[in-house]
C-alpha cells in the first residue's frame, strides 16, 4: 500500500515517472508496414496500438484485462446553489451502479471490462471552495492514496470516471486555477440547463479564484484547494498507473481536470493517458487544448461515470485486432510495399 505522508513525497512521485518504451512502440510501426494494407492506412488505429505498446512496455500489447474505476465524492460548493440536485443523488447513483442499473454497467459489459465504484471519504463533502480549501493536507493525501491503491498491477488498460454532484463546478475551478481565465470561460450547464445555476457556478469559480490567489503557482495545492475527494483519487489512480506501466483512458471534463495538474508538475505526466471523448461541457475542449491532448471521439456525451472511456474501449480492441490478426504481405505471397 502506498502512503503519502507529505505533499513533498507526492510531488516527488509525480516527478520520478518512468518513460515509455520507445523500442516496443517502434516495433509496432515496423510490423504495421508489413501488414496487408497500404502503409499508414489505418491512421489513428495504428497510433493507438503504438501507444498501448509504449506504456505496456511490450511490442505485442494486450487488452485482456480492462478495469473501469469510478470514484465518487461530494462537494461543499453545492452550498452556492450551483446545481438543482443534492448529495443524495451521488449515493443513489452508486447504488444504481452496484445494482447493474446504470449506463456504465451496460457499456462495461459491452467492453468486457471489470467495473468498480469507490466512494471516497465515505461521501462526506469537501469544504466549500469559495470560503476555504476543499481539503486539509491530510484529507487530500488520503484521497490520493485511495486512488493510487485502487489500481492493481497487471491491468492492461485503466479507464477512469467519476460520480459527484457539483463536480463540474469543481472541474471548471481546477481548470481556471491551473490555466487561467474566469468562471465565464470555463463553466457551462452541467446537469442543469437553468441559467441561474450557470451564473452561480461562474460566480463560485470567480470567488474561489479570488479567495485562493496565494497558492495559484502550486499545482498540488490547487488540487487541494479547488478539487474534491474523487478528483484527488483520480489523480492518484493516474499516477499509480504510470508507475505500474498501465495506459489510461480518461473520461470527460471532470476526469481530465482532475489529472491535469500531473502535467503541470511534469511535462510528460499525462503521456500515458488518452482523453477518450470530447465532453459536451464547453470547458473540456479548452482544457484539452491547454494539455495538448486531443479526444478520440466527440459524441456530445456529458454523463460522466466513465461512460465515454468505456465507449472507446471497443475502438481500441478493434485497433489491436487488426494489428494481431491481419495477414502480412508475405502471408499473401506478395512483396512488401516499397517505402
Amino acid at each position: 500500500m502506498k502512503n503519502f505522508e507529505t505533499l513533498a513525497q507526492l510531488r516527488q512521485a509525480c516527478l520520478d515517472l518512468p518513460s515509455k518504451d520507445e523500442a516496443s512502440e517502434q516495433a509496432t510501426y515496423e510490423k504495421q508496414k508489413m501488414l496487408l494494407k497500404p502503409p499508414g492506412s489505418l491512421g489513428e488505429l495504428e497510433n493507438l496500438v503504438g501507444w498501448l505498446a509504449a506504456w505496456q512496455r511490450k511490442s505485442e500489447p494486450t487488452l485482456n484485462r480492462i478495469c473501469i474505476i469510478i470514484f465518487a465524492g461530494n462537494h461543499g460548493v453545492t452550498a452556492e446553489n450551483v446545481t438543482p440536485y443534492n448529495a443524495s443523488i451521488t449515493e443513489m447513483m452508486i447504488a444504481q451502479i452496484n445494482q447493474d442499473g446504470a449506463a456504465i454497467n451496460q457499456l462495461a459489459k459491452n467492453a468486457n471490462a471489470e467495473l468498480r465504484v469507490i466512494p471516497v471519504n465515505n461521501l462526506e463533502p469537501t469544504a466549500n471552495i469559495v470560503q476555504s480549501p476543499a481539503m486539509t493536507e491530510k484529507q487530500f493525501l488520503q484521497a490520493v492514496e485511495a486512488g493510487y491503491n485502487a489500481v492493481t498491477p497487471n491491468i492492461d488498460l485503466l479507464c477512469l470516471g467519476e460520480v459527484g454532484i457539483g463536480n463540474t463546478t469543481i472541474a471548471a475551478a481546477l481548470s481556471a486555477a491551473l490555466f487561467g481565465g474566469d468562471g465565464a470561460q470555463w463553466v457551462s450547464k452541467g446537469t442543469s440547463s437553468a441559467p441561474e445555476y450557470v451564473t452561480n457556478k461562474q460566480k463560485a469559480v470567480d470567488k474561489a479564484l479570488a479567495q485562493h490567489q496565494s497558492i495559484l503557482n502550486d499545482p498540488l495545492e490547487i488540487c487541494r484547494y479547488f478539487g474534491g475527494y474523487e478528483e484527488a483519487a483520480m489523480f492518484g489512480a493516474a499516477l499509480a498507473a504510470r508507475h505500474l506501466n498501465i495506459p489510461v483512458l480518461l473520461d470527460g471534463f471532470v476526469c481530465t481536470a482532475a489529472v491535469a495538474a500531473l502535467q503541470k508538475l511534469n511535462p510528460t505526466g499525462l503521456d500515458h493517458t488518452k482523453i477518450s471523448h470530447l465532453s459536451a461541457e464547453k470547458g473540456h475542449l479548452l482544457l484539452a487544448g491547454n494539455l495538448g491532448l486531443y479526444p478520440l471521439i466527440a459524441f456530445n456525451m456529458r454523463l460522466g461515470e466513465g461512460t465515454g472511456a468505456a465507449t472507446v474501449v471497443p475502438l481500441l480492441k478493434g485497433a489491436l485486432a487488426c494489428y494481431t490478426g491481419m495477414n502480412s504481405y508475405q502471408d499473401a505471397g506478395l512483396p512488401p510495399p516499397q517505402s
